[in-house]
């Protein structure tokens, strides 16, 4: 008779072996760092003004004054090149490990922005560093929404491409609505209508088993020419009737909205940015925490298996494709009635499309697509501020709307890795066919 087995042999250890980079693509990253450092210290610390740069902190309203930081420009350069330079050469030889080359990126994109600002403030004018960091939430904003749609359909397995579309039909109702019966009736016919979109996706993707791609392409072309229709008929002529809105004005939250520098950027918003904290700790904590969220990831990942064990696939699907769709259309009514007041054709410009690729850059995760949205926002806050600030060197404005794009490839290339989406995304699922 054999013994009694006891808890501790009962006990499984569980071992996750990371697998590092090849080394070319570590050697490429390496000198990708070093390039950069290179650049910072020999090309913006030499070619600034002599002069100190200036940073100022204080934004409209605020209670409490944060004097100017003015320092010499030069020195602060060539030591953020030298710590890149470093970080380059540590990489080559030894090697951050994954985890700890995110951060290793995201310091080294810290820092190179504030170097980049620091030369750029030698002109002569300050640098308003909280309008700054305002004018990039509110940019961001749009793309985090949108973002955040495109999480709950890909996760679920659906791709959704059309979330261009659902923004600017949500923008156009938004607007409409937001004239004629007021601004929270315009959000609420902003989701409505972004979320019958995304209905619209549902159906023609998980009943009729349409390609997914092709499908948001027409469902974004659908939405371009209705929208534009619909504005030549209802609104061009009637403006005043149709298409003046307003916008929501910031509301201050008191005490947090007085915090220096943190306070006006975070705290002194509309109330579509608000909701957009919300939406995205929401999503962020169901998919980890909730049952929703296992069984959400569950059908991204394995429909089959989660439909063995009694999930409902496509009933799933189409609840969070519809919610996306929803989210999206929020996104769009901030276009409108949360930031400029009015409706005009093809007023998201592809923000649809920088979302879809926060997504992708951020790897399906809430948390990871609000640091590429917010990059994207951030980036362009940034090219208004150097046309304002006169920076030592006259820069043509398609170089800079270039910078976050190159960032991007080269962050996705070198320091975020193979991404890889849900196993399910994008494969319709019929119940029986595996």
């Amino acid at each position: 008779m054999s013994a009694p087995v006891t808890d501790e042999e009962l006990v499984v250890h569980h071992k996750t072996v990371r697998v590092g980079p090849s080394r070319t693509r570590r050697t490429v990253v390496a000198i990708g760092l070093m390039v950069i450092g290179l650049f910072t210290a020999l090309v913006l610390g030499t070619t600034g003004t002599q002069t100190d740069a200036k940073f100022g902190f204080d934004a409209g309203g605020a209670q409490v004054h944060v004097p100017t930081l003015s320092f010499a420009e030069a020195p602060f350069c060539f030591v953020v090149g030298a710590l890149i330079v470093l970080a380059g050469i540590y990489h080559l030889v030894r090697g951050f490990t994954p985890v700890a080359m995110r951060w290793v990126g995201s310091g080294v994109g810290v820092l190179f922005l504030l170097a980049f600002l620091a030369w750029a403030g030698t002109g002569g004018k300050t640098v308003q560093f909280t309008s700054l960091l305002q004018q990039g939430l509110l940019l961001a904003t749009p793309l985090v929404l949108g973002a955040m749609g495109g999480i709950l359909c890909e996760r679920s397995g659906v791709i959704n491409v059309a979330i261009e579309g659902q923004m600017l039909a949500g923008a156009f109702a938004g607007a409409l609505l937001g004239t004629v019966a007021g601004l929270f009736a315009g959000v609420i016919a902003a989701i409505v209508v972004g979320g019958l979109l995304g209905l619209l996706l549902a159906v023609f993707a998980i009943k009729f088993l349409v390609n997914q791609v092709i499908l948001g392409v027409v469902l974004n072309v659908l939405a371009l020419g209705l929208t534009g229709y619909l504005f030549d008929a209802i609104m061009a002529n009637n403006s005043n009737g149709t298409n003046n809105p307003s916008f929501f004005d910031p509301a201050k939250i008191p005490l947090l909205g007085d915090i220096p520098v943190v306070g006006p950027v975070l705290f002194d918003q509309n109330y579509i940015v608000y909701a957009m904290y919300v939406i995205v700790i929401v999503i962020d904590v169901a998919l980890i925490r909730t049952r929703w969220g296992l069984r959400t990831r569950a059908v991204g990942e394995h429909p089959q298996a989660a439909d063995t064990v009694g999930i409902n696939v496509l009933r799933l699907r189409y609840q969070n494709v519809v919610l996306g769709g929803c989210v999206a259309g929020l996104a769009g009514a901030f276009l409108t009635i949360g930031n400029v007041g009015s409706f005009s054709k093809n007023i998201s410009s592809g923000q649809g499309f920088i979302a879809l690729a926060a997504v992708i850059f951020g790897r399906w995760t809430p948390r990871g697509a609000l640091g590429a949205a917010l990059l994207f926002g951030f980036a362009g806050a940034l090219q208004s501020v150097l046309s304002f600030v006169n920076p030592p060197l006259q820069i043509n404005s398609n170089l800079l709307n270039m910078l976050p794009y190159v960032v991007t490839i080269f962050a996705v290339a070198g320091l975020v890795g193979r991404v890889r989406a849900p196993a399910a995304d994008g494969e319709p699922y019929v119940k029986g066919s595996a």
